[in-house]
């Protein structure tokens, strides 16, 4: 049975057995799915853990991509409101952030706020199990095993 640090979890509406908090903040491998796009200079670049975390998954960053963009695609998640010009690629701030959250009111016009808050985070956790399911190294996969059941 895995255990999971509580104080790394997160409530959030659409995600049962809770959200793992960002990367940055100590979250398990789920939380890739919360993960800026690679390339790119960050405010908070000093804490971002994503490039050590793909790495110890055996995870290009060009594969990481792939699997958000094509889900992107998939669920009509491109965006030019959004860093990254994709929502697949926006944080877990429950609280809001005006970009995501604009874009998703654009994406999901008939929804209320909740509803579309509950909706992405659904997503996003589909995400997760996505980029975790393309994990192809024997060391990664022993990693994410467990993980796997909790997506």
């Amino acid at each position: 049975m895995l255990e999971l640090e509580e104080d790394k979890l997160r409530d959030l509406p659409g995600w049962e057995n809770h959200a793992p908090v960002p990367i940055c903040m100590g979250g398990d491998y789920r939380a890739l799915t919360f993960c800026c796009k690679p390339g790119y200079s960050l405010t908070f670049g000093f804490k971002c853990k994503r490039d050590q975390v793909l790495s110890e998954l055996g995870m290009s960053h060009q594969q990481f991509i792939k699997i958000k963009e094509n889900f992107s695609e998939e669920h009509n998640w491109d965006s030019d409101i959004v860093c990254f010009g994709s929502i697949s690629y926006c944080c877990m701030r429950r609280g809001g952030c005006p970009r995501r959250d604009l874009a998703l009111k654009r994406r999901y016009p008939d929804m209320s706020p909740e509803e579309r808050l509950k909706h992405y985070f659904k997503k996003k956790k589909e995400l997760a199990r996505n980029i975790l399911e393309e994990v192809k190294s024997p060391e990664g996969k022993e990693k994410i095993e467990a993980l796997l059941e909790l997506c």
